[in-house]
């Protein structure tokens, strides 16, 4: 009596085993990508309390005798999609990123990933208004409050939600609300 495997026996494992290894690997790439969108989530938010404990800090802003009465925010953009500043609140004192003497830091976002929306709840409104072109967020000492501005305008809303997406169309989103709490969610 002779053991071992047909010939149709092993090409039927092999071909399982491959089935198997392309939906494993098909899934892996959807996860690392999902996890990476998180991970940049992660950062924008972290970029934001920088920018909070900067303001509610006394931190120097310039050369020489400096700055240190300026408020530190970040200003996002749908237009410059793959990129936010962080910058100094020193011309004017308005809550807005107005020229390019205020930029602490430009934060680029790579690999195809970007920022596709802005909303924005007003103060003393309950609805969310998405499809805002531009959001500025500022931390001023001595509170750690968040004053939010949208589209350059002058009045404050209470929250705001900058929304990014990966390549593969994945969605996240960074909440900041007028109290200072920053959090991460999904869309």
């Amino acid at each position: 009596m002779k053991r071992g495997f047909t010939l149709i026996e092993l090409i039927v494992v092999t071909g399982i085993m491959v089935l198997i290894t392309s939906i494993m690997l098909a899934n892996n790439a959807k996860f690392g990508g999902v996890v990476t969108l998180r991970n940049l989530a992660y950062d924008i938010a972290l970029s934001i309390r920088e920018a909070q404990t900067y303001g509610i800090s006394v931190r120097k802003f310039g050369t020489g005798a400096g700055e240190f009465g300026a408020g530190y925010g970040l200003d996002f953009r749908t237009s410059a999609n793959t990129s936010y500043l962080l910058f100094a609140d020193t011309v004017g004192n308005n809550g807005l990123y107005d020229e390019a003497t205020e930029l602490v830091q430009a934060y680029n976002i790579g690999r195809g990933f970007r920022i596709t929306d802005i909303c924005g709840t007003a103060t003393g409104s309950g609805a969310e208004t998405c499809g805002l072109g531009r959001m500025t967020v500022v931390f001023v000492r001595p509170e750690p409050d968040a004053r939010i501005r949208m589209n350059g305008g002058s009045s404050l809303y209470q929250r705001a939600r900058v929304i990014i997406t990966s390549p593969q169309g994945d969605t996240a989103s960074i909440l900041v609300e007028a109290t200072g709490q920053i959090s991460i969610g999904e869309n």
